[in-house]
């Protein structure tokens, strides 16, 4: 609907068109510390529970407290979750930030906020509507100590009432964020209503914007993706998880803290997982490193910084061929940068992290399904290529709450690789009537390894980060190093098609092809279909894994013009691509790096612009 139009009716003093129902975004802007993160997570949950397609995106300071705070809410009756430039609704709840967080709004959106500000109207192409937060927090009995932060429940029952959200919903998911308390349920319940009457009986519907029931998220279910990657390493057999806290990664082991009652030993009942909090990250991956080569599932969690301490153990772990599970929730950098802004601008960095001729294992999930999928596969590609495996999220995936498919069960055991008991080492000396640790006995580079424990005369437990022959003694040889560097970039060759495979949508015939991977899957997705409609046709590949599968290099080949799209400033990539690819004068990277989720309206200007 035409934004002019709206505006005109607006400034008339009400709305009589057509209704725009379910297709806008509302942000909350506050102040961090406040209180807020509960009242976004009720208005999220309460729209999902009301079968809407939700999308909720948090957009925090690097404080403690007290510093602007913005969550921004996209409702699609479309199912599109990508970010939108455009803003239709605000409730400005932060006085530091009110007069751009208004300008902001387009012609004809609305804003809600404390009528104790006595704010100015100066927009007459807006709607505004006060609600009186002090005098209505002022007939509450909550504690002083509680009221500043449940204020916020103010513009959750004004939202409620004004766009359409039925109270006993905003009850229901009150009750499922706090995990079924009724306590803090009610208190929070009790205002949210007071204001929803409030609402009712004094304000006068200006807008056109309205929530209605859907049947579109019927199954399905609402996490983060940290949330999903501790559930899947759950599921995977993690037993040792050692890190050291940094955002935006210290949610993910929270939250195998919440579910690490999932895995008791049916014999004892006792939790079978350990978690330590290492001085530092160069500690945890020491210790996951250890606990790998020892034969356990281990796994860190970390960031950017934390992966820069990691390097030199990351290196040992690769040579000395030992599986560990290195989880990379990227935030921007370099330096500290921008902590609590989103990137993906490790993805060069993990893939060679090491000094040296060093190559990673990396798997680079765009959904909550693959956090989840990833989450207990990486263990199995760890102990498959002996290897550690780098999981590379970022914090929008990582912290905010998207739709998703419920869980599958993982549907295959768990795969342990080359790895030799007392009676599989009897069967391989019967075999071949000898075990070198580091020998390539099957041709793919893989050699075959003993843990600690092993009853076995014969068994060895050893292993080296320095120059070894494939009996894993030590050696200065040239020829020894060159034999051994060769097996492991065999091994790492073979690990391209075995690795989970590229996304790929194509047909023949079209000539633009885009490449991408991660969270930038919504915009893309939404941007195609934008495309299409302007008669641009576009195939799409979506990269899973490092190193690349051949598949990639194949689409590359069958497309005349092929965008690269990143959300980092250096088109990380895209110079992996042309580093593996002869040819590549017709790649062109399309990046962006500026801290915040991909958008639809980005791509599109970029790609018409390049055609």
């Amino acid at each position: 609907m035409c934004a002019l139009n709206v505006a005109n009716q607006v400034q008339a003093g009400a709305y009589s068109g057509q209704p725009i129902v379910n297709n806008f975004t509302i942000m909350a802007a506050t102040k961090n510390g406040s209180g807020s993160q509960t009242s976004n997570n009720v208005l999220v949950l309460s729209l999902f529970r009301m079968g809407i397609p939700v999308n909720g995106k948090n957009l925090f300071p690097s404080n403690i407290k007290g510093l602007p705070t913005w969550y921004s809410i996209r409702v699609s009756k479309d199912g599109y979750t990508a970010r939108r430039v455009t803003t239709e609704i605000a409730v400005v709840f932060n006085l530091d930030t009110a007069a751009e967080d208004i300008n902001n709004l387009p012609p004809g959106g609305v804003c809600l906020l404390p009528a104790e500000w006595k704010w100015t109207q100066s927009r007459q192409d807006i709607v505004y509507y006060e609600l009186p937060v002090k005098e209505l927090m002022a007939k509450t009995d909550i504690p002083s100590d509680f009221r500043d932060r449940i204020a916020n429940m103010v513009y959750v029952g004004a939202v409620a009432q004004l766009f359409g959200i039925p109270m006993d919903v905003i009850y229901k998911a009150l009750l499922d964020n706090f995990n079924g308390k009724e306590k803090p349920t009610k208190m929070n319940y009790n205002v949210a209503a007071l204001a929803y009457d409030w609402a009712k009986d004094n304000l006068q519907k200006r807008d056109p914007y309205r929530f209605e029931p859907m049947n579109k998220t019927q199954g399905k279910i609402l996490i983060s993706g940290n949330e999903a990657g501790a559930l899947g390493s759950l599921w995977g057999g993690v037993s040792i998880v050692a890190w050291y806290p940094i955002t935006p990664s210290t949610s993910l082991v929270d939250a195998v803290l919440d579910y690490k009652h999932l895995r008791r030993d049916p014999a004892t009942n006792k939790e079978t997982v350990a978690i330590v909090q290492a001085e530092d990250e160069l500690s945890a991956v020491g210790m996951i490193i250890g606990a790998g080569w020892a034969g356990a599932r281990a796994m860190t969690s970390t960031s950017g910084p934390g992966i820069s301490l990691m390097s030199e153990f990351a290196g040992l772990a690769y040579f000395a061929e030992i599986p560990c599970v290195i989880w990379d929730i990227t935030r921007l950098g370099p330096s500290t940068g921008l902590p609590t802004r989103t990137s993906q601008g490790d993805i060069l960095f993990a893939h060679f992290l090491g000094h040296g001729d060093t190559r990673q294992i990396c798997l680079l999930p765009g959904t909550v399904e693959e956090c989840f999928e990833f989450g207990w596969r990486a263990f199995d590609i760890a102990e498959q290529f002996q290897s550690p495996v780098f999981v590379l999220s970022d914090l929008d995936l990582g912290m905010n709450n998207w739709m998703g498919e419920p869980f599958a069960y993982p549907s295959q055991k768990i795969n342990h690789g080359k790895r030799l008991d007392k009676e599989k080492l009897e069967e391989f000396f019967a075999k071949y009537g000898e075990w070198y640790r580091y020998k390539d006995y099957d041709g793919d580079g893989v050699g075959y390894r003993t843990v600690p424990g092993t009853d076995h005369p014969r068994a060895a437990f050893f292993t080296r980060g320095t120059g070894h022959t494939e009996k894993a003694l030590y050696s200065e040889k040239s020829a020894d190093w060159v034999a051994n560097m060769e097996r492991l970039h065999r091994k790492m060759e073979n690990a391209r098609d075995l690795l989970p495979p590229p996304m790929i949508d194509y047909h023949a015939g079209k000539k633009i092809g885009i490449i991408s991977f991660g969270t930038n899957e919504p915009a893309i997705a939404e941007a195609r279909d934008w495309l299409a409609a302007q008669g641009i046709q576009t195939n799409y590949l979506r990269a899973r894994a490092l190193p690349l599968a051949h598949a990639v290099h194949e689409f590359v080949k069958q497309h005349e013009q092929v965008y690269v799209i990143e959300n980092n400033f250096d088109g990380q990539l895209c110079q992996i691509i042309r580093m593996e690819i002869h040819d590549t004068r017709h790649v062109t990277a399309l990046t962006l790096g500026d801290s915040l989720p991909m958008t639809p309206d980005w791509i599109v200007k970029q790609i018409v612009e390049k055609k």
